[in-house]
């Protein structure tokens, strides 16, 4: 088969980014990969906190590191001082290579599997601020309660397995393995509840009886999987939690900086029009919003379910 050159068009999918502005104090930014600021105006937790983007030269030939000054510029743009959790959705580099120094800046403890924590070991954080969690375990952290529930990384993971010892950088993109893949639900003293799916894996039947009114969807590689897997994927995720207003994630082009526009990852590397394409038929069918989030804006998705 011939390598499909070039990449897909967001202006294709213009109409897609129409996440409702936030209006009060409760907002979700994305911003790029799975990384997402949860803020409550008193409390906020952030998912992953990846904001380096090293090249992908740098990635593919060198070693890599945390970026201070696009973490510097990122935090400060969000005007981000203090969280109460930093929380990895797996740790592949383009998820946890910056999640022990966002977790040091803001005084927040970082949370996730025994991989993740030896990624805050080998960033210097004290055994305190480190919290290694269990499938089905919910934490508190300000205004939200947290579950984390074991989930799987959408296929081909290049780099599979635990990470055993503290990775200390810089390391190799393949030192940063992906341990446990977490699907993360959240419930917000306001009453609003997501799914924060960060990978387009899954576990069959892991979210049953779980209920989300939203989900933000990790969609990288999805679109080079077979139509069967792709709707299997909403299945076991938006059908199973019984959202109604779907977020895609994890679909921009993660080895550009954040301080240029966005684009969707290469045709080599994933197919964002065909997720779109199955996914937008599924959503049209049982009547749930699809969007695209837009990044460093404040958005609200359960402003338009009421």
């Amino acid at each position: 088969m011939r390598l499909r050159l070039g990449r897909p068009d967001l202006a294709r999918y213009a109409h897609r980014f129409g996440v409702p502005a936030a209006n009060g104090p409760f907002a979700v930014t994305f911003l790029g990969v799975s990384t997402l600021l949860l803020d409550d105006g008193e409390s906020a937790v952030m998912t992953d906190g990846f904001f380096s983007r090293p090249s992908l030269a740098k990635v593919g030939l060198g070693r890599i590191a945390p970026d201070h000054d696009r973490i510097t510029a990122a935090l400060a743009r969000t005007s981000v001082d203090r969280l109460q959790g930093v929380l990895p959705v797996h740790t592949h580099f383009d998820h946890a290579l910056d999640a022990a120094v966002v977790a040091e800046r803001t005084g927040a403890v970082l949370i996730g599997g025994e991989s993740t924590a030896n990624i805050g070991r080998g960033g210097g954080l004290p055994e305190e601020r480190l919290r290694v969690v269990a499938s089905g375990e919910s934490l508190s952290l300000g205004g939200f309660e947290l579950t984390w529930v074991e989930s799987d990384h959408c296929p081909p993971d290049r780099f599979p397995g635990p990470i055993t010892e503290p990775v200390v950088p810089p390391a190799k993109a393949k030192d940063y393995r992906c341990g446990e893949a977490w699907s993360l639900l959240f419930k917000h003293t306001s009453g609003r509840t997501a799914l924060i799916q960060g990978s387009a894996g899954y576990v069959p039947g892991a979210l049953a009886g779980q209920r989300a009114d939203v989900a933000y969807l990790g969609v990288g590689q999805l679109g080079l999987q077979d139509e069967d897997y792709i709707r299997a994927y909403w299945a076991e995720t938006v059908q199973a939690v019984g959202a109604k207003s779907v977020v895609l994630i994890h679909w921009d082009d993660f080895f550009r900086p954040l301080d240029v526009p966005l684009r969707a990852l290469p045709y080599a590397g994933d197919d964002l029009d065909e997720t779109m394409r199955v996914l937008a038929e599924l959503a049209a069918d049982q009547a749930v919003e699809l969007h695209l989030p837009t990044v460093w804006r404040r958005e609200d998705p359960w402003a338009s379910l009421h």
